[in-house]
């Protein structure tokens, strides 16, 4: 057992642990207003991020600093709030602990909000190989790998290594992969002819790839057409009930059609929820999600609560559990806030009923698609609700001045300033 981590006494409060800064974690612990509770949050960053819009940041779109917020400087003025940066590794249910990278931590009630990763389907070299888009380090990555395959390929004088390195495989028809697959041809159309002007970028190519016979296969038939007719008419190769097979030595192999000379490989097809360990078997489910009652309660722990993306809950409505994107992790969270004073209250629970504000998703310059619930709609009406439902969730004020200056630049000069490469120190 590891030694006790350095938290103040609770003074008679009872101790909440919040596992995780997410849209769940951090919704719970702004909103959370209670003389009677110790809150603690715990995050492997110091920073929360506004993960719709990684994408804009891997194509050097926006600033990350304009999506990532300090936890320390959202909660500077909470008292009986404290703020540990660690790693959450197991529960122990039986004795009320959790065990970190820094220490055991005793509560009274837990919150576990730790959100999803990549899934690989376990293949576990596709890690190691592909691109992922789940955080900020991961989106510079990213960034330097695009501008740096510009960089090279103006370089070199082998044709087949100029047309590897311009050539980007998008593995994922999500909203995410068709996010980034339009904000690529952006870059195509507008950007990089005047950045490099003596490489032929018509050489450039953009390939999504997806599983199912469709994009965007949580939206509509039309508005999976929408957004397939859009990047087709922007030159992206769509490749459609395709599975990889492998990628190695810069091939990308396919279940279907000619291997793919590339050595630029996103990986966005799925994700699996960063469950805490500890648990039984029978609490886990598909996903790696946790099951919950309808009062997002891990069944047999009355003071463990999961909620967003690993919490399981299952209905006659979603027999799958809820999507795993942003609202229901605000809902949850909303939710469990009411039930957190019941219980003070000794008052009867409140099942948690999700309320869907339905679905966007942008694709480039003027367009996207909107699913509200009996109204769809694409074009630029989409693309500037989406704008303006993306900027009011941005935390603080100034974040969304600076978004929004980056953005009214960049559609009205054609030209983002934030093509700039920073790779990491490294030491001998």
């Amino acid at each position: 057992m590891k030694t006790a981590m350095d938290i103040p006494d609770k003074e008679g409060r009872k101790r909440l642990v919040i596992v995780g800064g997410g849209f769940g974690g951090l919704k719970l612990a702004r909103k959370l207003k209670s003389d009677k509770y110790q809150v603690v949050l715990l995050d492997k960053n110091n920073h929360h991020i506004f993960q719709p819009l990684l994408y804009q940041v891997a194509t050097a779109g926006i600033e990350p600093s304009a999506i990532s917020f300090p936890y320390r400087k959202i909660f500077k003025k909470r008292d009986h709030f404290h703020i540990r940066i660690c790693e959450a590794q197991r529960v122990i249910p039986e004795n009320d602990l959790l065990e970190t990278s820094i220490g055991t931590l005793a509560y009274d009630y837990l919150v576990i909000a730790t959100g999803c990763d990549t899934n690989y389907f376990g293949n576990n070299d596709m890690a190691k190989q592909t691109m992922a888009l789940k955080n900020t380090s991961e989106a510079l990555f990213n960034r330097n790998q695009i501008l740096d395959s510009f960089e090279q390929a103006q370089n070199t004088g082998n044709q087949e290594e100029r047309k590897r390195l311009m050539t980007f495989a998008i593995v994922g028809g999500g909203a995410t992969g068709i996010e980034l697959a339009g904000a690529l041809a952006e870059m195509r159309k507008f950007v990089l002819p005047q950045d490099y002007p003596d490489l032929n970028i018509n050489e450039m190519r953009i390939i999504l790839i997806d599983g199912a016979s469709r994009l965007l296969s949580a939206f509509s038939e039309k508005s999976s057409q929408e957004v397939t007719d859009y990047l087709r008419s922007r030159d992206v190769e769509i490749k459609l009930n395709a599975r990889v097979m492998n990628y190695e030595d810069n091939k990308l192999v396919l279940s279907e059609g000619p291997v793919i000379d590339t050595k630029n490989v996103f990986w966005v097809a799925g994700v699996k929820a960063n469950s805490l360990q500890g648990l039984p078997a029978e609490a886990y489910g598909p996903g790696n999600r946790l099951k919950v009652d309808n009062y997002n309660r891990l069944y047999e722990y009355p003071d463990i609560f999961a909620i967003g993306d690993t919490a399981l809950m299952t209905s006659d409505v979603f027999p799958k559990g809820h999507p795993q994107v942003v609202q229901p992790a605000i809902q949850q969270a909303r939710n469990l806030i009411i039930n957190l004073q019941r219980i003070e209250q000794g008052l009867p629970l409140q099942p948690f009923v999700y309320h869907s504000k339905g679905s966007m998703a942008t694709i480039g310059r003027n367009h996207a698609v909107v699913e509200l619930k009996k109204l769809r709609f694409g074009g630029f009406p989409a693309w500037a609700v989406w704008l303006f439902i993306h900027l009011m969730s941005i935390v603080g004020v100034k974040n969304r001045l600076f978004i929004f200056v980056d953005w009214m630049w960049s559609y009205f000069t054609y030209d983002p300033s934030l093509r700039i490469i920073i790779k990491p120190l490294k030491r001998e």
